[in-house]
């Protein structure tokens, strides 16, 4: 099954996009996250600092990411 931190971690490499990008990318979709946090959604499950990524997240990286390439509607 993938989880959305699958997802993350694809689009991250599809789009070659580094930590500060996606952290300008949430803030397009106001969201507020700091590299530290964001930085536990790539790690392996396995790792104690791991986090899961959660729906809201991912939905606002993907709202994010239409307004960065289309523009605010």
């Amino acid at each position: 099954m993938i989880t959305n931190n699958d997802i993350m971690k694809k689009l991250r490499v599809a789009l070659k996009l580094r930590d500060t990008d996606i952290v300008e990318i949430l803030k397009l979709a106001d969201f507020e996250i700091s590299k530290t946090e964001l930085s536990a959604f790539f790690r392996r499950e396995e790792h104690e600092n791991y986090m899961p990524c959660g729906d809201q997240i991912l939905r606002r990286f993907l709202d994010g990411l239409i307004i960065r390439n289309r523009g605010q509607q």
